[in-house]
This record gives structure tokens, C-alpha cells and sequence, in this order.
């Protein structure tokens, strides 16, 4: 599974490069003992010539690569918000800033005070990218070593975010309840996001979710639009 950053080109908008990064971390082959995708091969006649449709069965939780959490991810903050009506500009080319904290070698607890230093400014009612385990991924340290305070939360909710994309959250031992108080606000949370340190300070964040009926937590792909 490679976090290494994925560059697309995308043209020119009034004489500035646009690049298109994948934040998200592949599903991965195989989960609780079994494959994860699994092929089935149907013989088919399409215009009077024999072939072979390639039909995939999935077999994953919703917690698989990079993923999703909806409010209603904890039912006691459930919002109504499903995969299937979440609002489409909730999740299209949302403007987002991004907060690169060096924590790779600093376990601990991620404060308001660092948020605030590392981006004074956030667009209204849009993202928040904290990427605070530099050219790490989430998987390659010790889970949890690196946290969110409530206080950062706080920070968060006050500014009117309405997504969340990080690679950091809840602290393993020290537990604050932050997804609880990220929900009850109406924040959405990416999860094991990767290739967060090619990002520029600005971006625009599109996340593509399946239209699932009733789930609240699904496997997604992430997308920064980076110019210049």
C-alpha cells in the first residue's frame, strides 16, 4: 500500500497550474481473514459474440482504507444524514486550510493555541485538514501517540467547520471524546487520510462517497485540488 503522494495535472485557470492529490489510503486486500474484493466471471453474448463480465464482490467493514464518519456514526449525535442525502456541496470542492503541525517525534496532545498558530484563518464553512505526523502515515507510528484536545475541538467548532480531515484524533490512553463533540457540532471526520504533506496551505477538498441507504460510515475517496 503506498502513501506516496499521486500528482495529476489538470490544466490551467487563469495561468495557474492546478494539481489533483489522493488523500486516500487504499481498502485493503484482505480483512478479518478473508479477501476484501472477490471476482465472479459471467459468460456473456454481447452482439452475438461470446465474453466474460467481471463482477466483484465486496466484503469489508465501513472502516476499510480511508473512510467517512457521518454524525450519525454515534447514534446519540445522529443528525439524520445518511450516505444517500448528505448534501453534495458538503463534500464537492469544499476550500479547506490546511495545518501541517510537526508531531511525528512529539507524542502527546495537539493544542487550540497550535491550531491557531499554524492557520489564524478558516474559510467559512468549510474544511480543516490537521496533518500532524509529516511523512508518516497513520499506520507507520504508534496509533493514538499523537491526539486532539477537546480545547482543539473547541477551536474547531467555534470556527464553523463542517469537515474534518486529519490523521490524528482521539488519544489512545487519554481519551477525550473527541469524536463525540466533533459530532454533536455537525462535523464530519475523515479518517486514515494519506499524502497530507503535499498539500499547500489552501486547497479544495472533494470527498466521492457510495450511496449507501442508512450508513453512516463507509469507505470514501479524497481528493485535494491544489493550485499554483
Amino acid at each position: 500500500m503506498s502513501g506516496q503522494a499521486g500528482h495529476a495535472e489538470v490544466g490551467e485557470e487563469g495561468g495557474r497550474k492546478m494539481r489533483l492529490i489522493d488523500l486516500t489510503h487504499p481498502v485493503p486486500t484482505e480483512g478479518n481473514g478473508h479477501l476484501t474484493v472477490t471476482l465472479e466471471e459471467w459468460p456473456l453474448v454481447l452482439d452475438g459474440e461470446a465474453c466474460t463480465g467481471m463482477v466483484y464482490n465486496f466484503a469489508h467493514n465501513s472502516m476499510a482504507g480511508t473512510y467517512l464518519d457521518l454524525p450519525g456514526h454515534v447514534r446519540e449525535t445522529d443528525d439524520g444524514y445518511t450516505a444517500e442525502n448528505y448534501p453534495l456541496e458538503k463534500l464537492y470542492e469544499v476550500p479547506a486550510v490546511v495545518a501541517h503541525l510537526p508531531r511525528a517525534g512529539t507524542p502527546g496532545k495537539i493544542s487550540a493555541g497550535e491550531l491557531e498558530e499554524a492557520c489564524p484563518t478558516l474559510p467559512e464553512g468549510g474544511a480543516l485538514v490537521v496533518h500532524a505526523l509529516g511523512p508518516l502515515r497513520f499506520c507507520d507510528m504508534d496509533p493514538q501517540s499523537v491526539a486532539l484536545t477537546r480545547e482543539a475541538v473547541q477551536w474547531m467548532v467555534a470556527r464553523g467547520i463542517h469537515l474534518l480531515v486529519s490523521d490524528v484524533y482521539e488519544h489512545r490512553e487519554e481519551k477525550e471524546g473527541v469524536f463525540l463533540h466533533l459530532f454533536r457540532a455537525g462535523i464530519a471526520t475523515v479518517c486514515c487520510p494519506v499524502n497530507l504533506q503535499a498539500l499547500s496551505a489552501r486547497v479544495r477538498l472533494t470527498v466521492l462517497v457510495p450511496r449507501y441507504p442508512e450508513a453512516t460510515q463507509f469507505p470514501c475517496r479524497v481528493v485535494a485540488r491544489v493550485e499554483g
